[in-house]
């Protein structure tokens, strides 16, 4: 199971992940935002709170995301290593 070694809010929604393969990425979570559960990281200071949770994502007051989700659902970008082909950037 792959696991997120580091997060960064970016802008409203979008958060900046590395994960424990060396990928990174970008994962959005405004897609989950619409629902009752995850409503509350609509405000951008709370979204802010980010930290990384059991191997996730969460935030205070109990929402969370699994690695599994992040890994399938982020965009990656080119981490720039020459020799290496650009990853491939996720559907959403």
């Amino acid at each position: 199971m792959n696991k997120v070694l580091d997060v960064r809010p970016k802008c409203a929604g979008i958060l900046e992940v590395e994960l424990a393969d060396g990928r990174r990425g970008e994962f959005d979570v405004r897609p989950f935002m619409v629902s009752d559960f995850f409503r509350e990281l609509q405000d951008e200071a709370y979204f802010n709170q980010v930290r990384i949770f059991f191997g996730g994502v969460g935030w205070p007051n109990g929402q969370d995301l699994g690695p599994d989700t992040i890994s399938q659902t982020r965009q990656e970008r080119a981490i720039g290593i020459a020799g290496f082909p650009p990853p491939i950037r996720a559907l959403m």
